[in-house]
């Protein structure tokens, strides 16, 4: 039987998923409520768009992994009644995530029914959600599964820094001049990048190796966990692509309000970009470094075999000639 074969029972094994949507589940709820608030919170038309501008790339973010980890539970659940068909497997993730994505476009339109900026972004959201979902369609439950846990582990990176933002600058070298300050922003960005990438990385790879353990050591090929480590940036460039083509209008309307505007919003596009491919070179390497020192190489493969042999015969040929002795020395007291 083949490794594509033995999927469906691997999924009922090791991707019991409730948890993990849980935790996506919250996660999206959380930045569908900041960026409500932060829409909501402007004081006029202008401070209004801006808000939404800067709201919408978390709330996209956040309706990626939650489509594709509810998908990937009713996948799940329903894998463990019958197995599924590429065709119906794919239509049954891409329904919940298109699901899922409506519920959280009605979240953003239901701030304003008669503006339209809101039905954009209630737009890019649902099909966020839809792409997501449409990710639990293919046959590796267990990589989708590290990826979604890993981007949970980059939300929450970003969170606790940001939380300690104040210090962390201080620490690289922000002080009272526009140069510093500028120059710690950057590092601070920097480190941010790294760091969500370095816990993707090994968040995959703790969760994959999880998997095999509860999966009596059936284990997915090293390539894939560093496609696991990866899939929290490849998600980032995901995301941001959404926010560039989807929800364009919002950008374009929102750097309409002055130059300074447009300008802020083109540094943080590309911004959001190159952290996004740092995030996803730095969990690749990390996940395939955590796994390569697991790999043992085919000389310390095989010269353990070639060691435990001569020990082993030794073993079972010293009973073989001692047996002749003692049947001479039994003999000989015999004939005395």
């Amino acid at each position: 039987m083949s490794a594509q074969d033995k999927t469906p029972d691997a999924e009922r094994s090791s991707s019991n998923g409730f948890l993990l949507a849980l935790a996506a589940l919250i996660w999206m709820a959380a930045m569908l409520w900041s960026a409500r608030a932060t829409i909501t919170g402007g004081g006029d038309a202008e401070m209004e768009v801006t808000s939404t501008a800067y709201a919408l790339p978390g709330a996209v973010t956040g309706a990626l992994v939650g489509g594709a980890a509810v998908a990937l539970a009713l996948i799940t659940r329903l894998t463990r009644r019958r197995e599924l068909g590429p065709t119906v497997r794919f239509a049954a993730a891409t329904g919940a995530g298109l699901a899922l994505g409506a519920l959280g476009a009605v979240a953003i339109i239901t701030i304003n029914t008669e503006g339209w900026i809101y039905a954009v972004v209630g737009g890019t959201v649902a099909a966020a959600a839809t792409i997501g979902g449409a990710l639990a369609g293919f046959r590796q439950p267990r990589v989708l599964a590290a990826v979604c846990w890993a981007a949970i582990a980059v939300f929450l990176v970003g969170f606790v820094l940001n939380v300690f933002q104040d210090p962390v600058l201080k620490a690289l070298g922000s002080g009272s001049t526009e140069a510093s300050q500028s120059s710690a922003a950057n590092w601070f960005t920097f480190l941010q990048s790294f760091l969500s990438g370095l816990a993707a990385g090994l968040i995959a790879y703790g969760v994959l190796r999880r998997f095999r353990r509860r999966a009596a050591g059936e284990d997915v090929a090293w390539p894939l966990y560093a496609l696991a480590g990866a899939g929290p940036g490849l998600l980032l460039v995901v995301g941001e692509a959404l926010t560039r083509t989807a929800g364009s209008r919002v950008l374009e309307l929102a750097g309409k309000v002055s130059e300074l505007e447009l300008v802020v919003q083109r540094m943080l596009s590309g911004a959001r970009f190159n952290s996004a491919l740092i995030v996803l070179f730095v969990g690749a390497i990390s996940a395939t470094i955590a796994v390569g020192r697991t790999i043992k190489s085919p000389e310390a493969a095989d010269s353990k075999p070639a060691v435990s042999k001569p020990a082993a015969s030794a073993k079972r040929a010293a009973p073989k000639k001692s047996a002749p002795a003692e049947k001479a020395a039994a003999e000989t007291a015999s004939a005395e």
